[in-house]
């Protein structure tokens, strides 16, 4: 059974940081690529990063590109996000996700298993 769960959310002022974290279990992570999305309430769920398998590949959103890392340690089964720089636009729910085939990064249906999501409120 593969399991995704989130942790690291919370509530920041606008300018400060918060790394997220995505334990994993019940699968090779190596053969996975993972992502970061997030989500506003009444609207579509967007791709913020996605890292491959072994690391090799990794991608940004433009409006987060400069100010996010993603990273994975496949020894610990995790998948990090660190946020600095933080805006009051990035407050979202945050969900990590993991895909087996192709399909593009940005894309929720090319997503295997999803997260329960942990909520990010940047204030003024």
């Amino acid at each position: 059974q593969v399991q995704l769960v989130e942790s690291g959310g919370g509530s920041v002022q606008a300018g400060g940081s918060m790394r997220l974290s995505c334990a994993a279990s019940g699968y090779n992570p190596s053969r996975y690529s993972m992502g970061w999305f997030r989500q506003v309430a009444g609207k579509e769920r967007v791709g913020v990063a996605r890292i491959s398998g072994n690391s090799g590949a990794i991608d940004y959103a433009g409006s987060v590109k400069g100010r996010f890392t993603i990273s994975r340690d496949n020894s610990k089964n995790t998948l990090y996000l660190q946020m600095n720089s933080l805006k009051p636009e990035d407050t979202a729910m945050y969900y990590c996700a993991a895909k087996y085939n192709g399909g593009w990064w940005q894309s929720a249906q090319a997503y295997d298993y999803w997260g329960q999501g942990t909520q990010v409120t940047v204030s003024y």
